[in-house]
């Protein structure tokens, strides 16, 4: 051997390189061109699932964070057009950030003091009722179709006290984890208020600098969609704080005008429970029914049902529309789906912050799908349901 090699030989790199040189299991051209298209788009979407997944995951893991945030962003984007307004009259940022956060303490002050006056004034009264009612039920059940006998009742109700104080560990320690629910609760109220107030100093700032984390050629794109989304997301708290006042005033009305015990704790859960689109007003509408029922009777508890359904159609097919234009139409089957997701996957902090979180990425999707920051102009078209202002007619 003279140590020269043969050329026609070759490295092992260039017989990988070769594919004429290697035995090849290639089984593509044997497979239907469906079942490969199929399987191009499962293992995609199995990779979008579990980046999807871990994210939630996460979300989850630091929900003590993400909680806060979310709520500091609803509640700045209720302030928001308030905020805007004092700083288009010339106020000092920081005069305008301190007569807004004073002004939102002090209705959720007024509501809270409203609240525990009715419920220590009616106290006494509730409580007649309640033994009342009580004793009805207990008469139904006797002379009802179940036919029980009074024996048969106070042993029902002997079991059940009986459960409860087998139970006395469990309800202990319920009552520890509520306590350190308390504290939770506590310090993601101070974590809120501290974004909050962030927001409104610097939030022009904050999205600056979360711009430069994306390639420069990227920036563009997603400062538009980023735009977008907010208007959408301030459009929607708007709409929602005008749905609610409606709701609880219109309800809460009626309940006081029937005679309906707690008419002002009453009006301030349908206030709250309407931030949870479709299905908090369903909710909380049924509960209004349900205590007229309990200390009322049928026929005021019918009534109550009538005040219900007239208020929130008076609301959302006459009221709305005529002070909201076509803004933020949401279809109650997107609603009732996206609540529930966020419910199952939440619970109640998924189901207040669903239907927002949904309408900003459906905005942000529609935004770069139509590249409309191309030709400057708002989105075309909807994803899931229609969360762009449109122009009214009659308007340029």
């Amino acid at each position: 051997m003279d140590g020269s090699e043969d050329p026609r030989r070759g490295s092992l790199f260039d017989a990988f390189r070769d594919r004429r040189r290697v035995v090849s299991t290639d089984l593509t051209d044997s497979i239907p061109r469906g079942l490969r298209i199929a399987t191009a788009y499962a293992w995609r979407f199995l990779l979008i699932a579990a980046a999807i997944g871990v994210g939630i995951w996460l979300v989850i893991q630091l929900k003590l964070l993400v909680i806060p945030l979310l709520v500091a962003i609803l509640l700045s984007a209720l302030l928001w057009p308030f905020f805007t307004l004092m700083l288009r009259h010339r106020f000092p940022r920081w005069l305008a950030i301190v007569i807004s956060l004073l002004t939102t303490m002090a209705v959720v002050s007024a509501l809270v003091w409203l609240v525990v006056w009715q419920i220590s004034r009616e106290l006494p009264r509730v409580q007649t009722r309640t033994v009342e009612a009580f004793e009805r039920f207990r008469q139904y059940l006797i002379d009802g179709p179940l036919h029980l006998t009074s024996q048969q009742i106070d042993d029902l109700l002997g079991e059940g006290w009986q459960f409860l104080q087998d139970q006395a560990s469990v309800v202990w320690s319920g009552a520890l984890a509520f306590g350190t629910t308390i504290g939770h609760v506590g310090a993601g109220a101070l974590l809120a208020l501290f974004i909050l107030i962030t927001l409104l100093a610097d939030g022009g700032g904050i999205w600056k600098w979360t711009l430069r984390l994306f390639p420069r050629r990227a920036r563009r794109p997603v400062d538009g969609a980023g735009r977008a989304g907010w208007r959408t997301v301030v459009m929607y708290a708007r709409t929602q704080l005008l749905v609610a006042t409606i709701d609880a005033v219109g309800i809460g009305l009626g309940a006081f005008l029937l005679g309906v015990p707690l008419a002002i704790p009453i009006a301030v859960l349908v206030f709250l429970g309407a931030f949870v689109p479709f299905v908090g007003a369903i909710v909380t509408g049924a509960i209004a029914v349900f205590i007229a029922l309990v200390y009322n009777g049928p026929w005021i508890a019918l009534w109550m049902l009538v005040v219900v359904l007239v208020v929130q159609q008076v609301e959302s097919h006459i009221l709305q529309p005529i002070l909201m234009g076509a803004a933020v139409k949401v279809h109650p089957l997107a609603v009732v789906l996206v609540v529930a997701g966020g419910a199952m996957i939440a619970g109640i902090p998924g189901a207040l912050f669903a239907v927002p979180l949904a309408a900003f990425v459906n905005v942000v999707a529609v935004y770069l799908g139509s590249r409309a920051w191309e030709s400057g102009n708002a989105p075309q078209g909807d994803l899931i349901w229609s969360t762009v202002p449109r122009t009214k007619k009659g308007r340029s």
